[in-house]
């Protein structure tokens, strides 16, 4: 039997998720969380096979909540479910070690078999989210991508400096660089336009 931790923040499709996959023989669910600090607490009191994962949610991201299952060491293997084609996730995933990456279109059946697939330890892709990441990839920097998720939590350059210790003009000079690499004018667009790409997530607070 493999077990699976369902994480999505919209109760209703967290709801059908879990139905449809219990109706499979070999699939149980064992816990279901409404956003990504609830889901790594289940997994981590019932290390299930499959951590079965939304891209975006509140509090923590699917992808966030993968690399911490990666830094931890833990055995759950990683599905994660987007609607979006969006390369730097893809290249994220990769990197958190995520074996199953999957539209949320994709037929139940097809889910079903992608989960038991990863749980045998192979990977599982939608094609149109390789395709996507053969696009394009991401031209910032690793503290590029740092400080400018930063700005999107609301940080002035001052506290961004004082975060990572770093001068005031060094991190205007990085966020001068980030707006010349992205082709912006403000961090506002900075941030819209790294995001939409994939290429930063931040925490965003759950709105209930």
């Amino acid at each position: 039997m493999i077990r699976i931790v369902i994480a999505e923040d919209q109760g209703m499709l967290r709801g059908a998720l879990a139905s449809l996959l219990e109706l499979e023989d070999d699939l149980t669910i064992v816990a279901q969380a409404r956003h990504g600090e609830e889901a790594l607490a289940l997994i981590q009191l019932h290390q299930p096979d499959i951590a079965l994962l939304d891209i975006e949610m509140p509090q923590m991201s699917g992808l966030d909540v993968a690399e911490t299952i990666k830094e931890k060491g833990w055995s759950t293997r990683v599905v994660i479910l987007t609607t979006f084609q969006r390369p730097g996730y893809f290249e994220r995933a990769v990197r958190a070690s995520v074996l199953g990456y999957l539209l949320k279109d994709e037929p139940s059946d097809r889910l079903a078999e992608a989960i038991r697939r990863v749980a045998a330890g192979y990977r599982e892709v939608s094609p149109e989210l390789v395709f996507g990441f053969i696009r394009e990839e991401n031209p910032l920097t690793e503290r590029e991508c740092e400080i400018l998720k930063l700005a999107a939590e609301g940080l002035s350059a001052n506290q961004i400096a004082d975060s990572l210790f770093l001068s005031h003009g060094t991190v205007r000079n990085y966020i001068s660089d980030i707006l010349g690499k992205l082709g912006v004018k403000s961090r506002i667009e900075a941030v819209r336009a790294a995001e939409e790409k994939g290429w930063i997530s931040y925490r965003k607070d759950d709105p209930t």
